[in-house]
């Protein structure tokens, strides 16, 4: 692993839920960021940026569904 990963996990929420919907939240900005900035060269890269966010939000919909289905379990 690199430090950064490394890094990260000692500042990890206890439960592993939260630490891959934070990890989730984290690129989704990034990738907001880049966008909202103004820097992609063309509407390839403008089309991709927002599908790795749209794909991004559903794997967080569906980690909070199991989540909330292994909670009431």
């Amino acid at each position: 692993m690199t430090d950064a990963i490394i890094e990260r996990l000692d500042t990890a929420p206890d439960n592993a839920f939260a630490f891959v919907r934070m990890e989730i939240r984290r690129i989704i900005d990034e990738h907001g960021k880049h966008l909202c900035s103004g820097a992609c060269k063309d509407h390839s890269e403008y089309a991709r940026f927002c599908g790795v966010i749209e794909g991004l939000s559903l794997a967080e919909s569906e980690l909070l569904d199991v989540q909330e289905r292994l909670e009431r379990a």
